[in-house]
């Protein structure tokens, strides 16, 4: 009985041993594919949290209006079309702009209205181009900016910042990283009075067009 019991010891300790050789590669198989899914999302992460962000720049600047009163109130009117264009650097990360509003800010005092440009997608490494009108119609300002841009003005160069302000998200193949906030701002050096110089050209009366071509300085 006791070698009998003994056999039949001997093979269940066999037939474990066998199951043990199984199931070792299995182990290792799922650690490995566990592993390489956590680098996979931790990559994928660093691609939606890192991208690069996107390049703006000015091109041009149309003035239709710009002038100040100061009788009886402070207000300045002013009329602008701004051409902007935006570059997609990333060759694998898509970009959608949300929303985007553009404005005119003059000696850190904003005005015009700012104005919605429509949402878009951006692929990889391509280019969008907007030329939205800004407008601000008898806009209060404090008495020091009206002294200053009658100063400015006098002096030939006026320095406008056109700030862009939206949302956008990172695509990364389907998926679609959550939304971050989008903040560009590019100066323009407005030159008044000389219609011969580089930066300006007069098109017509009481019109300025200025071809800029400036970075501008983004923040995501």
């Amino acid at each position: 009985m006791t070698k009998g019991c003994d056999h039949m010891t001997k093979g269940c300790d066999h037939h474990h041993c066998d199951d043990r050789k199984t199931l070792y590669p299995r182990v290792f198989i799922i650690l490995i594919s566990f592993i390489v899914l956590i680098l996979f999302i931790i990559l994928l992460i660093y691609l939606i949290l890192r991208p690069t962000k996107p390049h703006f720049t000015l091109l041009s600047v149309t003035i239709y209006a710009f002038n100040v009163t100061t009788t009886p109130t402070n207000l300045l009117t002013s009329t602008f079309q701004v051409t902007l264009s935006s570059t997609n650097p990333n060759s694998r990360i898509g970009i959608y702009y949300d929303k985007l509003d553009v404005y005119a800010v003059y000696r850190r005092q904003q005005i015009t209205l700012p104005t919605l440009l429509p949402a878009s997608y951006q692929g990889h490494e391509d280019v969008s181009v907007w030329s939205p009108f800004l407008h601000g119609n008898a806009v209060p300002v404090a008495p020091y900016v009206a002294v200053a841009l009658c100063g400015d003005e006098a002096a030939g160069t006026v320095l406008i910042d056109v700030k862009v302000d939206g949302r956008v998200r990172w695509k990364v193949g389907d998926f679609v990283s959550g939304k971050y906030h989008l903040y560009v701002k590019c100066a323009a050096y407005i030159s008044f009075g000389n219609e011969n110089s580089n930066s300006g050209i007069v098109i017509g009366p009481g019109i300025n067009k200025y071809q800029l071509v400036q970075n501008c300085h983004v923040d995501v």
